[in-house]
Formats: C-alpha cells, sequence, structure tokens
C-alpha cells in the first residue's frame, strides 16, 4: 500500500503542534465568551485559524463552547472528535522543560496536551489534508468536532450536541490502538447521611483515582492503629496524626488499586460505633468491584468497578463520592436501585451527580471492521483485536463513533503526567494511520 504521509507534511504537523501546545488551555475562571477561562478560548480560536489556514471551512461557536472545521460535500457527516482543553502542568518543578512551550526535544514532541488531546488532533488535521492536497474526493462532509472542556464535565461537547446535527460515524483520536468499540457507562454520585461528634474526617478527592493516601488527626488514634494492624493496613504515624497508604490508580482500573480511605474507614469502623462507617466496613470493604453490595455485574465488556474516593465527616453529615463505571449492557436504573436501598440500610442516601452513558459499536459494524483492517495493514499486528475500556472518551456522545488511536499500544503513556511528549515516530505512524484509514472510509 502506497504512503499518503510525506516528510513535508509530517513536519508541517510537528510545528502546528508545537504552536497549539504554546497556547496554554487548562480550566480557569470563566469569562464573557470564554466558559471555560480565556485560555481555553485562545487555543478554540487558535485551532480555527489553523483549520482556516489549512482550506478548511470552520464555525465557531459565538459563546466558545466548541468549534468545528469541514472539508467535502454531501448528506452524510463523518465526525473526527478533539477536544482542545489539557489538564494543568501541575508541580512546574517536575518539568524538565516549559510545558507550554511546544518544542522538539530528543525526538519527541513535548508539552502538555502533546499526547492529550492536541497531538492526536493535528495528526489526523494534517491526514485529512494530505488526502486534499492529493486531489482524493471526499464522498461525504469530514467534520473535525473541537470541544472545550473534556477534562471537566463535557459541557462543550453537550453544547454541540444541542446546536448541531448529529454525525452520521466518526472516530475520537484521544485513546489507544487498535480501536475501543465500548467504553463502560460513567455514573458519579455521592452517599449522604447523617453528621455525628465523634470524629471527623475531610479526605476529599478526584472522582476518577483510587486515593493512595488517608490521613486521620481526631481521637482514640491509638485504637485506630491497633486496628489498622489487626487488619496488616500499612500506615505511618507521628505524635499529631496517622497516615493510611494506598496505591493510586485510575477509578476505571479500581481493583488494581490499594484505597487508602477505605482502609481508613475499615479501621475506624472498629473502633467508633456509626452506623454510615459500617456501610464501608461491614458490607463493602474492599471489593473495587462493588459485588459485597451489588453482587456480581459483569458482561463481555468487563465488571463493574466501584470507586469510594472521598469520605467526609462533620456534625452535620457524612459525605462519600463514589465512580461506577457499569458494564455496557448492564441496566443503570435498577442497579441504582439496588444501591439506594442496600445504601439505605446504613442511614445513606443516594444523591446523582453526573452521568455519561455507555459506548457500543458491534465489532462487524463496517465502521470497527474497516478500521481494524487499516491497523493492521499499517502496522503488522494482525492479531489485535478491538478493545474495551472504563475510561470515557468523546465518542460516547456520538453516533456511531469509536475512539481510534492516537497512542500506539508501544508508545509511553505520559497524560496528565510531567513531561508529557509524544515520539515522533508515533506520530507519523498515527498519521499515516489516520491518512489510510479517512481513505478507506471517506473516498470513492
Amino acid at each position: 500500500m502506497d504512503k499518503i504521509i510525506t516528510e513535508d507534511e509530517q513536519k508541517a504537523a510537528v510545528k502546528t503542534l508545537e504552536r497549539l501546545i504554546s497556547v496554554p488551555s487548562y480550566n480557569q475562571q470563566a469569562e464573557d465568551g470564554a466558559p471555560f477561562g480565556r485560555g481555553i478560548r485562545n487555543a478554540l480560536d487558535e485551532m480555527m485559524k489553523i483549520c482556516d489556514e489549512l482550506g478548511f471551512k470552520t464555525y465557531e461557536d459565538p459563546d466558545g463552547y466548541y468549534g468545528y472545521a469541514e472539508v467535502g460535500s454531501g448528506d452524510k457527516l463523518f465526525g473526527i472528535i478533539c477536544h482542545l482543553d489539557t489538564v494543568p502542568a501541575g508541580d512546574l518543578g517536575k518539568w524538565q522543560h516549559n510545558p507550554f512551550k511546544g518544542t522538539v526535544i530528543d525526538n519527541a514532541v513535548y508539552g502538555r496536551g502533546s499526547q492529550d488531546d492536541k497531538g492526536p488532533g493535528i495528526a489526523a488535521l494534517y491526514a485529512v489534508k494530505a488526502l486534499m492536497d492529493q486531489g482524493y474526493h471526499f464522498n461525504q462532509r469530514i467534520r473535525f468536532i473541537y470541544g472545550t472542556d473534556e477534562e471537566i464535565l463535557w459541557r462543550g461537547i453537550a453544547e454541540y450536541n444541542k446546536k448541531e446535527a448529529p454525525i452520521d460515524s466518526g472516530i475520537s483520536p484521544d485513546a489507544e490502538f487498535p480501536l475501543i468499540y465500548a467504553e463502560k457507562g460513567l455514573q458519579q454520585s455521592y452517599l449522604v447521611g447523617p453528621g455525628t461528634n465523634q470524629l471527623k474526617l475531610k479526605l476529599k478527592n478526584a472522582f476518577n483515582a483510587v486515593p493512595d493516601s488517608a490521613v486521620y488527626d481526631g481521637p482514640k488514634q491509638d485504637e485506630v492503629k491497633a486496628a489498622l494492624d489487626k487488619h496488616g493496613f500499612e500506615y505511618t504515624s507521628d505524635d499529631n496524626s496517622i497516615t493510611v497508604i494506598g496505591k493510586s490508580v485510575h477509578a476505571m482500573m479500581a481493583p488494581e488499586g490499594t484505597n487508602a480511605v477505605l482502609r481508613l474507614a475499615i479501621a475506624l469502623d472498629d473502633v467508633f460505633d456509626f452506623k454510615p462507617l459500617d456501610f464501608i466496613g461491614k458490607l463493602f470493604k474492599e471489593d473495587a468491584t462493588g459485588s459485597n453490595v451489588l453482587g456480581d455485574v459483569h458482561d463481555e465488556s468487563g465488571q463493574l468497578t466501584f470507586n469510594i474516593s472521598s469520605l467526609e465527616i462533620n456534625e452535620d453529615e457524612t459525605r462519600m463520592q463514589i465512580d461506577l463505571r457499569i458494564p455496557v449492557t448492564v441496566d443503570r436504573d435498577k442497579l441504582l436501585e439496588k444501591l439506594s436501598k442496600q445504601v439505605a440500610e446504613y442511614d445513606l442516601k443516594y444523591v446523582h451527580f453526573d452521568y455519561l452513558a455507555p459506548l457500543y459499536v458491534p465489532k462487524d459494524s463496517k465502521l470497527v471492521q474497516t478500521l481494524m483492517e487499516v491497523y493492521k495493514e499499517q502496522t503488522g499486528d494482525v492479531d489485535a483485536e478491538p478493545q474495551i475500556s472504563g475510561g470515557a472518551t468523546f465518542a460516547r456522545t456520538m453516533n456511531n463513533c469509536v475512539a481510534f488511536g492516537g497512542m500506539l499500544p508501544t508508545t509511553p503513556d505520559y497524560m496528565h503526567q510531567a513531561n508529557e511528549q509524544w515520539p515522533l515516530p508515533d506520530m507519523y505512524k498515527a498519521m499515516e494511520i489516520y491518512a489510510q484509514a479517512i481513505k478507506k472510509l471517506c473516498v470513492d
């Protein structure tokens, strides 16, 4: 199969990626026309300029929620769904170079967003640009859709779906190759109950991570330490507090982590007589599949995962923060009804926070079959199979859409980490895969 991407296009894509990384775009305070902060709006403006320069027809939502760039004609619409926001840089002392000055260092594009998701978005954009320049005729419209709030609450893409026509099929270059055809439903919620004056806790963490530490500075510390010892839970202590040690992983892999909040709660439940603590200490325990509460919940997309990441107790209330990754064919309403009944026995009430419906595109669909065929041809990985994920991409917000790249299985994972970078050979391979796939799907 003849290559589509030239060396000139590779170089141009890298330069454009450097340009986009150099516009910091993490969530900040809202302004007029910038619902997620001026940085994200600046990145949206810059992306629209880039697409204009490359010959795409563009539209930018005047309120700053989204933009899109389009080429081709016809009634059918193929979407390529990307996001321009990133997580913050975090501790700058851990970065070897400026995270917001895109640069090539040691044969890799360096900077925040290089892997997630500015890099893959630019790779796909230049794949389509290469097809345009080589005179291929698209049998449908190809639309790059740019969301602005993927790292937080997906409000930008929700606004797009309110205002714009749906796509007929598409990809989201915001995950890993070969392809993700199923993503579990994502339910984030609270369990809320009465407070107590026996102890206070403020263990606040992100929904989507297993907490790796939990500090207790309340009464009866000797008894709490004895309980931790009894259970074999690791901790450190000083004259004022106890720190329970865990192992952090993403919530979608919760059973592979060690939840420090749960371990502390189990020990506290041995010491204090408080019904909401009994939910963890006597029922949930450390089972991150939730089977002690909900039974064995699984299907072809895998096992349910149940992460309790935060636990706050004061005189007024108890509040637990939970993240459920629900297998794609499971009835969510029935599951939550069962959960509500179970927690009520511990004086807890289920409170909804956020929900993302699952993604499921059949493995025998034309979209999945074509993308897998191209991936195998381009990589030689003939044994590759479409994947299932507990994570969440914008693919699940669209019709007949899957997550397709841009990271190869061998690409080191720097997403959300210091020194984020994308090796140039991997970027170039992704560009070629995207070009060949779009040619097969969208060219006569």
